[in-house]
Formats: structure tokens, C-alpha cells, sequence
């Protein structure tokens, strides 16, 4: 990680400069992804598509539900 920080510092642009600081915010996000695997990608997905599909709140939260657990219930491989 050092040497990520030096780089950026040192490239001397703004953007590489501000994603060093973004990395750094989400430093303990991103290593628990990496150690763990689990994201919640599957709900926001389905909340940010979805959101605007479904006038009923009871389908959205029954879609939200299938697609976050659906490893827990085997229907994806796990690595």
C-alpha cells in the first residue's frame, strides 16, 4: 500500500491523487471483500434496477431477498 500512496503522490494528478484518498477511506471495505469474497452487489443491483419495476413493495423485497441469498441456498457454486 506504501508504494501505491508514493505513486500517486508523486504522478502529481489531481485524480490518481483523490483515488488515493478514496482507497484509503474505503481501505477496510475493500480488505474485508478481498479476505471474505461477500459483497452486496446483488441488492443494490436489484434495488437500483429494480426499484423503479415493481409497485408492489412486497415483489420488491421478495426479489431483493432471492437474489441476495441465493448462495446460501445453493444455487451458485462457491470458489
Amino acid at each position: 500500500m506504501y508504494r501505491f500512496y508514493r505513486r500517486c503522490a508523486e504522478a502529481d494528478v489531481p485524480e490518481l491523487q483523490r483515488l488515493a484518498t478514496t482507497v484509503e477511506v474505503w481501505w477496510p471495505q475493500i480488505l474485508a471483500f478481498l479476505q471474505a469474497g461477500i459483497t452486496n452487489a446483488g441488492s443494490e443491483g436489484t434495488i437500483d434496477c429494480g426499484a423503479y419495476d415493481f409497485r408492489n413493495p412486497n415483489n420488491q423485497r421478495l426479489r431483493t431477498r432471492c437474489a441476495t441469498t441465493r448462495k446460501a441456498r445453493g444455487h451458485l457454486n462457491a470458489r
